[in-house]
């Protein structure tokens, strides 16, 4: 257990806030603890009939690179999770669906950030249209979810709410 001293915000974002904690450890050993705060965020598997899986691939700028992953998003001030879900997963794969059930929550890196995820699964798609918001630039891609997992092993997919949500998802399937 530790427990806080003080603490100080250095930085507050659209996505993020950032501070630094002074903390007293149980020995009485004094440390910082530098803590990206983040309000959460949900991912979900969307599952069509077949059995295949709706991912999104898109330029992640601080990974520089174009990443494969299952749609997700920001929670919004007081949202709950599964409203998230399901605006999130219409928005970006254009696909409404009739059961949405939670899987499990992650955390995304407790070292330093607040983070939680909510992973879901979604069933029952009907396609719609997307709507992403003016500074996405998303594909969405189809693909059996025994290629989703290869691709897992064969590092193609290196997203770790993908990675998690996918063999969560598998598991039920």
């Amino acid at each position: 257990m530790e427990t806080l001293v003080s603490s100080k915000r250095i930085y507050d974002g659209r996505i993020i806030n950032l501070r630094v904690d002074d903390v007293k450890l149980d020995d009485g050993v004094l440390a910082k603890r530098e803590i990206v705060e983040h309000r959460g965020a949900t991912a979900i598997v969307p599952v069509l009939e077949d059995g295949g899986v709706v991912l999104v691939r898109q330029y992640r700028y601080a990974a520089t690179t174009d990443l494969l992953e299952i749609p997700a998003g920001t929670l919004e001030a007081k949202e709950a999770p599964d409203v998230c879900a399901r605006r999130e997963r219409e928005e970006e794969t254009g696909y409404k669906c009739q059961e949405i059930r939670k899987m499990s929550e992650i955390f995304l890196a407790p070292g330093y950030s607040t983070e939680k995820i909510h992973l879901y699964i979604a069933k029952g798609l009907t396609k719609t249209k997307t709507r992403m918001e003016e500074d996405e630039r998303i594909n969405v891609e189809t693909v059996p979810i025994s290629s989703a997992l290869e691709m897992i092993s064969s590092g193609k997919i290196k997203d770790a709410k993908t990675i998690a949500g996918l063999h969560l998802a598998a598991q039920s399937l």
